[in-house]
């Protein structure tokens, strides 16, 4: 008998019927003898409309009111799915996230979770139940409704599989595994039978969809059995592991792009001491995350300097560095959007020398500039205009042995989280 932790996502539920395959799955898993705790999103586009809604109300609404209202999908979901099992003949529970124990710290919106208190959930399983508790959420010490922000039932369900200790924690998804890249992009992506935590975690920083990154550190740090499996069909998935042996003749092991970058530059900034720290220690104060950072030669003591933030927070970091220029002067400060920040991943690029001379080779041999570049010991990712991202994807696929006879698997729209 195992205990196994299964998590759906928003368009593995997204209508009554999928409901229902989903329902029958999960009694299939409790037939074979198992222990089955289900972690579920809101229904297809539910989150989206919500927003949408609120805005129609209020155009900046309060960060707790959005909280209490978005965690209404989740909940929405695991009743009806409860229901779908007890008529299937067997008996199911739904719970909030705060019903199962999550309790998390104060950020609404993008809440971590701080401890996991299981006992409520543990008797309902001991009762021969099956647990279904609602993804994405959770309860501050003062009883606050929080959201875990983007990714958040994919947190949910790892680290209630570490609380738990599951045997395993098994991610459904609309593709069948974790890919070499996008199948939407590339159709005859390679199907991954396993990747390392740090070759995901890698991966899913820089844009792959499949995993959110807080799951795969949670997953890496309380070595959790993490499964992404297909709610499409019965194929194998792709494990998640400590260690996965590596492929004869493959360094790079899967190519990630994200669409979501902005590039701004600060032009004449006096070139002394602490400049840097004031600039960057006031984004960080607004909590807007800096990615790569590329600063030019100095001149007649003034230099020039850019970095990438997500273009959903252009915005406000422009607004930031407005704010602080009488502290820190500066000539101009401009920004550049419609860019696509492309990246290659592979545990294996430690011991090849020359894969981002390869990278930098594919890319201008198809006539597209690299506006900046950044590296670590298993990844080099490089910023481009948009427009030609999806043939540098395929190219850089192609160029490093990724490309399969087979077309790659993809179930549905793409999965909500």
């Amino acid at each position: 008998m195992a205990l196994i932790v299964m998590k759906f996502g928003g368009s593995s539920v997204g209508t009554t019927e999928r409901m229902g395959r989903v329902a029958q799955r999960i009694v299939d898993k409790k037939l074979q003898g198992d222990r089955v705790v289900v972690v579920v999103s809101a229904m297809g586009d539910t989150t989206d409309d919500l927003i949408d809604k609120s805005k129609e109300i209020n155009g900046n609404p309060p960060a707790r009111e959005m909280d209490m209202l978005l965690t209404t999908g989740e909940q929405i979901s695991t009743a009806l799915l409860s229901m779908a099992i007890h008529q299937l003949g067997h008996e199911a529970v739904s719970m909030t996230g705060w019903q199962a124990g999550i309790r998390t710290d104060g950020t609404f919106g993008k809440a971590r979770i701080t401890d996991i208190a299981p006992e409520r959930l543990i008797r309902a399983l001991d009762q021969g139940k099956i647990v279904i508790v609602a993804g994405f959420q959770g309860m501050t010490e003062d009883g606050e409704i929080t959201t875990l922000g983007r990714g958040g039932s994919d947190t949910t369900a790892v680290a209630l599989a570490a609380a738990i200790r599951a045997d395993v924690c098994e991610i459904y998804t609309d593709v069948d595994g974790v890919y070499s890249t996008d199948p939407r992009i590339v159709k005859n992506a390679r199907k991954l039978e396993a990747i390392s935590y740090d070759e995901m975690l890698e991966l899913a920083n820089l844009g792959a969809a499949v995993l959110h990154p807080r799951a795969v550190e949670y997953a890496k740090h309380y070595k959790v059995n993490l499964v992404v499996r297909s709610s499409f069909t019965q194929n194998e998935g792709t494990s998640v592991k400590e260690e996965a042996s590596m492929e004869q003749g493959i360094v790079v092991r899967g190519i990630a792009y994200d669409k979501n970058v902005a590039r701004i530059s600060i032009i004449g900034v006096a070139d002394v001491p602490g400049v840097l720290a004031s600039i960057f220690g006031a984004l960080a104060q607004a909590g807007i995350d800096v990615d790569i950072i590329v600063q030019s030669g100095v001149q007649n003591g003034k230099a020039d300097f850019s970095f990438t933030v997500a273009q959903s927070e252009r915005a406000r970091a422009m607004e930031v560095i407005a704010g602080i220029r009488a502290k820190v002067p500066y000539d101009n400060a401009v920004y550049e959007e419609n860019l696509v920040k492309v990246s290659i991943v592979g545990a294996g690029m430690v011991s090849n020398p020359g894969v981002a001379a390869r990278m930098f080779e594919v890319i201008s041999q198809l006539g597209v500039n690299i506006q900046m570049v950044s590296t670590s010991e298993i990844k080099v990712s490089c910023v481009i205009a948009a427009e030609s991202y999806q043939d540098v994807v395929r190219a850089l696929h192609t160029a490093f042995g990724l490309d399969t006879s087979e077309t790659a698997f993809v179930g549905g729209p793409q999965e909500r989280r």
